[in-house]
């Protein structure tokens, strides 16, 4: 049992060595979430005169938290005893439940800008934007909304204008590290365990049936059929809510063959961004990881882009009219060097106009956040920069094409596969 699980916060407080220390409390929804607040609660680091929290309240994407926070080793409140009990800061990136947490708030978006649309009957709003992602279940107005671009305060206006007394424009921590991370990439590639010359297509997906996942049944076949070996590595990034929704056993069975063929699928806990860094291609959809890869300088070819989904004034619907559509009448092999050669001649810039439009704030999210927190907490910031990190170096690709389901044996083409895809 952990010393945090007490009925009270005159336990609570029994159980402590250090005592007297703001609180925070950083609400974990799914894996999605909290590696998002990752970014943030890591700016407490080093400052005893904070104690950090977590709890996991609830919700249908849930699976896989339990398992992260304790890879993290974190203090963890059941949310029924958290609910209880006050803190000095609470940080979120998703609204379910915050109407029971007794802090002053701060939400941030759970991932690049605000690109989706959530269609409810015949209406539509802007997922994160809207009043029932910023004041859920009836609670007064968070202290500080965070934004990662100074054109969200528009949308805000017109979702929440309530809110924008409260909102402030900070940035976005993955762009950061992104951008930080860029002049490391043959150290990630090799990492990777890449060969000179050996090109990786990263094939990323967000969750639901629109997305590039939702149809993987016939792309899957094109990629073992037409990019696996050949000079090329294939990399599988799938939206955590994909693993969560349908578990991660049946994620892993339903990709099992893709061992044989040196196809790595990413687990959700990994972090995909070194591999995105690493791509040479994106084959992606109307998800933030398609859009972070306008940072990474590799072609995009988009295999699904739904309309109805997309917010039209999101850089993502800007990133939709722009990349290439993947066709079905033609091979990837053809269409990826249409896109090496489109962005060549043109689309590299673009790119860059429609990356520039993830943050009004390039670089200075930690230093933005940071300022913000201890603002909150009503303490001073520690006297040291708020530095922006470079991406850790990845594990090989082949860790992740082992399959662990249970369902087969290696066989000789499995064992023929490894080895073209190691030598």
């Amino acid at each position: 049992m952990s010393a945090f699980d007490k009925n009270s916060p005159h336990q609570l407080r029994e159980w402590l060595t250090l005592t007297g220390r703001k609180r925070v409390l950083v609400v974990a929804h799914t894996v999605t979430y909290i590696k998002r607040l990752q970014e943030v609660f890591s700016l407490l680091e080093s400052d005893l005169r904070v104690q950090v929290l977590f709890t996991a309240p609830p919700h249908p994407f849930g699976d896989g938290v339990a398992a992260f926070l304790h890879r993290l080793g974190s203090a963890v409140l059941p949310w029924e005893k958290a609910a209880r009990l006050d803190y000095d800061l609470a940080l979120a990136a998703g609204p379910r439940g915050l109407g029971e947490i007794s802090a002053p708030l701060i939400t941030l978006p759970h991932g690049a800008n605000y690109l989706k649309r959530i269609i409810e009957g015949t209406d539509a709003r802007v997922a994160g934007l809207g009043r029932p992602d910023i004041v859920p279940d009836g609670r007064c107005l968070p202290a500080a909304v965070v934004l990662p671009h100074r054109d969200d305060l528009h949308g805000l206006a017109q979702l929440c204008p309530e809110a924008l007394p409260v909102a402030s424009v900070v940035g976005d921590p993955v762009h950061d590290r992104i951008v930080a991370s860029l002049p490391r990439r043959p150290a990630y590639r090799r990492a990777l365990g890449l060969r000179k010359g050996q090109k990786l297509v990263a094939v990323v997906s967000t969750w639901g049936a629109l997305s590039s996942f939702g149809s993987i049944e016939a792309l899957l076949p094109r990629l073992i059929n037409e990019l696996c070996g050949k000079g090329r590595r294939v990399a599988l990034l799938i939206h955590p809510n994909v693993w969560s929704g349908h578990g991660a056993w049946q994620v892993r069975a339903w990709l099992a063959q893709c061992r044989r063929y040196g196809i790595a699928v990413v687990p959700p806990e990994a972090d995909w961004r070194s591999v995105l860094v690493a791509a040479d291609w994106i084959i992606g959809d109307h998800g933030s990881v398609t859009l972070y890869g306008t940072l990474t300088r590799a072609p995009i070819l988009l295999a699904s882009s739904p309309e109805r989904e997309i917010n039209p004034v999101s850089p993502a619907a800007a990133l939709a009219r722009t990349a290439p559509a993947l066709s079905p009448g033609h091979s990837l092999t053809s269409q990826l060097a249409y896109a090496a050669a489109e962005y060549a001649e043109h689309q590299g810039e673009e790119y860059a106009a429609i990356a520039s439009r993830i943050t009004s704030e390039p670089g200075r999210f930690t230093r933005n956040m940071r300022r913000l927190m201890y603002r909150v907490l009503g303490l001073g910031q520690p006297a040291h920069p708020a530095v922006t990190r470079q991406l850790p170096l990845p594990p090989r690709l082949d860790s992740w094409c082992a399959s662990d389901t249970g369902a087969g044996t290696d066989t000789d083409a499995d064992a023929d596969a490894d080895t073209e895809a190691t030598a």
